[in-house]
């Protein structure tokens, strides 16, 4: 096996689609910058990659757009980000321990992500914004919305189990009988978990992709930061309780696979519930968790018409 990653190294699709990625988001105007977190006394040491303006005009409003777990950001939001960088100014962040992002910190609740996303964008500068989170960036970005919320307008979450409880993986809600078994799929290893990734995440998955493939994604996309994405994981699920939850006042879209097999639509509707009046929902036929990238066109017509036509 470790041959054949160093051959992969030498010639990886992955990390050339990566930099395709790359040169994709800088033809959009945007550019990498990492910034330092770290209080000035602090022990901790933390550090947020985000794709930036490079020229941010002052009179747009501002849309943050905050990824799940899987590939990192650029990979997520790569197909969209044309649709809107005309009328905003985007901000594309790698959460903690995704991409070039990290933390000494301990500390690996959703809160504390969305406290350092607050301090990442008040450093470039960034009052208010507009929030797209897909799944676990859903769970982020509601966070941030319920600790800020005058400094957040507008709040879409794509399949983010925000309300989901510890007691629904005993209740059998998910296709997984396990917290372990949930994380290996969510954090693959393998190519085998890879491809019940692949199978989770999508109604209709590629097929018969070699091995050498998933290889070589999982060395460039899965390998840094594991035990710390189990430990985000395991954060989501713990003690999670309904009655907890903060209730946000902004207004919001919450959109959905309909077949989604990692958080049942159900979800979806016990976030709308639990919202209220300010939220509507959007359910996508033939789609599964990966709605962004199975229905993309789809994706993108409910998030401009929300973000930009209802201004």
């Amino acid at each position: 096996m470790f041959d054949h990653l160093k051959l992969l190294r030498c010639f990886s699709f992955t990390a050339s689609r990566d930099w395709l990625f790359r040169q994709s988001f800088a033809n959009a105007g945007l550019r990498s910058v990492t910034t330092d977190l770290s209080h000035g006394n602090s022990i901790a040491s933390t550090a947020m990659h985000c794709w930036i303006p490079k020229s941010p005009n002052r009179s747009k409003p501002n849309l943050l757009l905050v990824h799940g777990f899987g590939a990192n950001a650029m990979w997520q939001y790569g197909e969209h980000l044309r649709a809107f960088t005309g009328r905003f100014n985007v901000y594309v962040p790698d959460l903690l321990f995704f991409g070039l992002s990290s933390t000494s910190e301990p500390n690996r609740s959703e809160s504390f992500q969305a406290r350092c996303l607050m301090r990442l964008m008040e450093a470039h500068g960034v009052q208010r914004m507009n929030i797209v989170g897909i799944s676990y960036g859903g769970f982020v970005g509601y966070s941030l919305a319920a600790q800020f919320p005058e400094k957040v307008e507008k709040l879409v979450l794509c399949c983010a189990g925000v309300c989901l409880e510890e007691k629904d993986m005993e209740d059998g809600l998910f296709k997984v009988p396990n917290l372990e078994e949930a994380t290996g799929i969510l954090i693959p290893q393998t190519p085998e978990k890879l491809k019940e990734l692949i199978r989770f995440s999508f109604v209709k998955p590629i097929k018969g992709v070699p091995s050498f493939f998933l290889w070589d994604f999982i060395d460039v996309m899965c390998t840094e930061f594991v035990e710390e994405k189990r430990d985000l994981i395991k954060s989501i699920l713990k003690d999670r309780r309904l009655s907890d939850r903060p209730r946000i006042k902004q207004k919001s879209l919450i959109i959905w696979g309909e077949e989604d097999q990692i958080f049942p639509l159900e979800l979806g509707y016990r976030l709308k519930r639990h919202i209220g009046e300010s939220a509507e929902i959007v359910v996508i036929k033939n789609a599964g968790h990966a709605v962004n990238l199975e229905k993309s066109k789809e994706f993108v017509k409910h998030l401009k018409s929300f973000l930009i036509d209802s201004f």
